[in-house]
């Protein structure tokens, strides 16, 4: 396809902009038209369909016509509840769940043309972060998940734990839908879990548990977790399990020293962009840096089926960082008329740490499964 060197977009009649989480949401009249014009002019692409869900059914609203002008038509009456849909998500099962749909993106998906698990877990991030202010307790508009009594004490959650089993990576293209909802985990905790199904199949490709806990924002300490704000979640919680409990990871994970690492990665330096509204490193970004100890043909030739991270401290953007990496056993097994047999399942235990003082900041362990061969 040829490169792109203009976009238009054109608006019929009157539109207002809406303060959502695209970063822009408009609300028209008649029809939205959308153009891309390509140097040559040449080549068509015909991509795939972006789904809308609101309380009218599913829209196809994207499809690019390079060579010429495309127009794209959404009913009147069910427009701004598909924006709202697709940027906000919504309530299914009485309130208790929210739904969220996401399209696989070309910039969210590895060299297998599959995602990432940094992009699965920011599917799971910004559904939960959207979650909160629709159940009505959120705080004030510049409050990072949290509810009104949490941001009139300065709280906001932070993770403890998350553990994630994935049965299928989604292509690029594909739709996925992303239920999420919470439950009280002891006195002070919170747990949160997500159920990832594909929208057309709803085949369950992945499933999440996480453990949550409050921290005073200005004296970064954990909390208690205040009566109030229990009294605002009361009403939503929901005490159904994404992993059943015979599945869940609580197994202690092992701290790694550099004697019983096998692979080491120092120097890494969180950026400016790497922090969140919260003003620490988002929790997603500790992934990629776990990943960086990992062998390279383990990441080409495997897939991580399962991932348990523990988190032990938070990073800032003036912190460099080491990832250790170990395995449970060889990558590879014994050889056969001079070829590699390859383990079908493997085991590793991370840690990613603070490179002067080795404060521990994650202890993770993830399993992986040899990918298939493509014939």
């Amino acid at each position: 396809m040829a490169a792109t060197t203009n976009i238009g977009l054109q608006f019929h009649t009157n539109y207002v902009s809406n303060k959502v989480n695209m970063n822009i949401a408009f609300e028209a009249r008649d029809v939205l038209k959308m153009g891309l014009y390509s140097s040559d002019q040449i080549n068509t692409l015909d991509n795939k369909r972006r789904f809308l869900s609101s309380n009218g059914g599913s829209h196809i609203v994207n499809k690019i016509n390079v060579m010429k002008e495309n127009v794209i038509d959404v009913p009147n009456e069910s427009l701004e509840d598909a924006i709202v849909a697709i940027s906000r998500g919504r309530f299914v099962e009485d309130k208790f769940v929210y739904r969220q749909n996401f399209v696989v993106r070309s910039y969210e998906i590895g060299p297998d043309r599959t995602v990432t698990m940094e992009t699965l877990m920011s599917f799971l991030q910004e559904t939960a972060l959207n979650h909160v202010p629709n159940l009505g307790t959120g705080g004030p508009g510049d409050d990072f998940g949290v509810t009104l009594e949490m941001s009139l004490r300065k709280l906001i959650w932070v993770v403890t734990r998350i553990q994630v089993q994935v049965h299928r990576y989604s292509k690029w293209g594909d739709e996925i839908e992303v239920d999420t909802w919470f439950d009280v985990a002891g006195k002070n905790g919170m747990r949160r879990d997500w159920l990832v199904r594909d929208h057309n199949t709803k085949e369950i490709i992945a499933r999440a548990t996480s453990t949550w806990v409050v921290m005073n924002k200005e004296t970064r300490r954990l909390s208690k977790l205040p009566d109030e704000v229990k009294q605002e979640g009361l009403p939503f919680n929901f005490s159904r399990r994404a992993i059943a409990i015979e599945e869940t990871d609580t197994e202690r994970i092992e701290k790694l020293t550099d004697d019983t690492a096998e692979g080491i990665r120092s120097g890494m330096a969180p950026r400016w962009n790497d922090m969140d509204a919260n003003l620490h490193v988002n929790n997603v970004k500790y992934i990629g840096w776990m990943l960086e100890s990992v062998p390279k043909e383990v990441l080409k030739e495997y897939n991580m089926s399962s991932m348990t991270l523990e988190y032990r401290r938070e990073c800032t953007e003036s912190d460099l960082l080491e990832s250790m990496t170990s395995p449970a056993e060889k990558v590879t097994g014994d050889t056969n008329n001079n070829s590699i047999i390859q383990k079908s399942n493997l085991q590793y235990s991370h840690l990613l740490r603070l490179q002067d003082n080795k404060a521990e900041i994650l202890r993770a362990r993830t399993q992986w499964h040899l990918k298939q061969k493509k014939n």
